[in-house]
């Protein structure tokens, strides 16, 4: 997997959670930033929808969605440029129309983010105040993860070299988006329980991404959909009961 354009993906994911990160940070800790000059870095860890905007809230998404899934992705990346003649200026398209789909899916996100903070159900920081909400999050995401479509979407991501054969005459665009949209019906249901977990908290990202990332390993993912399904199902009959 040589080659700048490896490079450049790498320090696309890696700049996206240390932004990440630093919007995170407390703001007694992000105050320092201000002594290397960072004053766009003050703007941009304004974070709660009431202060932030839509924009930001679009943007945060955004560079979520870029640090969590592009990595759950290296792998069919690597098997396209594996077949591509043409060199980095169709792996970048890929890339590019992959990302595209998660930005349209940030955008809906941060709507839904907006729509339920201004119905009092979520908090300025994106976490539920909800037990119902947070059960309602559980059960749907636990229920799909034994649904055709997630099965279907899967098999495509685990199989990434008879994805690309049969839609190679399409072009590296209309691949990345098609490869973002099977890679959104494998994790939209997850991403949404950030939700739960809350949408700045690094943990819950972090966790996520890595579940995401085995689930789409064919000698992995197999034993791990199913029994993460009924995992999700049992913690929103918890946290329902626990929320009376």
């Amino acid at each position: 997997m040589g080659g700048g354009h490896w490079l450049v993906l790498f320090a696309l994911i890696l700049g996206a959670w240390a932004l990440l990160y630093a919007m995170a940070l407390p703001a007694d800790l992000r105050d320092g930033a201000v002594i290397y000059g960072a004053d766009f870095l003050q703007s941009l860890c304004i974070v709660t929808p009431d202060a932030a905007g839509f924009g930001r809230i679009i943007l945060m998404w955004a560079l979520m969605s870029a640090a969590m899934m592009a990595p759950t992705a290296l792998p069919a990346f690597a098997t396209y440029e594996e077949l591509s003649h043409t060199g980095e200026t169709q792996f970048g398209t890929l890339v590019v129309g992959y990302l595209g789909v998660w930005l349209g899916f940030s955008v809906i996100a941060a709507g839904a983010q907006m729509a339920l903070f201004q119905a009092g159900l979520l908090t300025a920081f994106g976490d539920s105040r909800s037990g119902v909400l947070s059960a309602v999050l559980l059960a749907v995401a636990g229920a799909y993860q034994f649904s055709p479509v997630k099965e279907a979407c899967l098999s495509k991501c685990r199989r990434p070299l008879s994805f690309f054969m049969q839609h190679w005459d399409e072009g590296a665009l209309r691949n990345g988006v098609r490869l973002g949209l099977v890679c959104l019906g494998c994790c939209w249901a997850l991403m949404a329980l950030a939700f739960v977990g809350g949408v700045m908290n690094l943990a819950f990202m972090g966790l996520a991404t890595v579940i995401m990332v085995l689930e789409k390993l064919p000698q992995v993912g197999r034993y791990l959909t199913r029994p993460l399904g009924a995992v999700l199902m049992a913690a929103s009959v918890w946290v329902l009961f626990t929320s009376i």
